[in-house]
């Protein structure tokens, strides 16, 4: 039997395919900056404590326990709590910001060891030269000691992106008009279903190393810099 490619039946929905990119993106962004600022607050909780004195002892638990809960259940899982769970007790939100509220919770989890990892790899020299120049606690974390940690952990937390990035695929489930859900719409209208997923994976492989290649430029440019 021979099997006959028509990649062109794909190519020709590229508005859907469009919609799809930029919903991807879209979410991908949104998480990136929520997911990344919670996962260092929740970092510095648990390595050294936050703000002028240490934290609680009941605010490190809190953050031990949701870190340790949401790395440990799968990502589809949280994802259909938050859009099926939460309107059962009476709050509705719809698919995109349930897909965004699972992707910062995600993210911010594993985000959180990963910068905790580079914040206890601080020597404490660099803490103690700070508190010679008279700096406080916030202003020791922001300018001293956060810069060279995420110079350590950057590439490890820049993979864990682009694993988000790909999970939001499975938002799709939700009816979340990303690249996937629009893959499943070509192909139940034209049946094409080797080709859609052959592209959007394709599509999805370019996103990988373009988001990476920005994200590592943008890291060096603005975050600690390039010696």
């Amino acid at each position: 039997m021979r099997i006959q490619l028509d990649f062109m039946a794909v190519l020709s929905e590229w508005p859907l395919l469009l919609t799809g990119v930029a919903w991807t993106l879209s979410l991908t962004a949104i998480s990136v900056v929520i997911g990344t600022f919670l996962g260092t607050a929740f970092a510095w909780v648990r390595a050294r404590g936050f703000g002028a004195t240490l934290a609680p002892a009941w605010l490190q638990a809190f953050v031990g326990a949701y870190v340790e809960l949401i790395r440990n259940t799968p990502f589809i899982v949280q994802l259909f709590f938050i859009f099926f769970g939460l309107p059962a007790a009476g709050v509705k939100i719809s698919a995109e910001m349930a897909s965004v509220i699972a992707m910062v919770i995600n993210l911010s989890a594993y985000a959180a060891e990963i910068i905790r990892a580079g914040l206890e790899a601080t020597p404490k020299g660099q803490m103690e030269a700070a508190q010679s120049l008279a700096l406080n606690r916030s202003q020791t974390f922001v300018w001293v000691v956060l810069p060279p940690a995420l110079k350590k952990v950057w590439p490890s937390l820049v993979s864990q992106i682009i694993i988000v990035m790909l999970g939001s695929s499975v938002c799709g489930q939700i009816s979340t008009k990303e690249l996937s859900y629009s893959a499943d719409l070509i192909q139940s209208n034209n049946f094409r279903s080797f080709e859609a997923f052959i592209i959007v994976g394709g599509i999805y492989l370019l996103l990988s190393i373009g988001t990476r290649q920005l994200l590592n430029w943008a890291g060096a440019k603005f975050l600690f810099g390039r010696r």
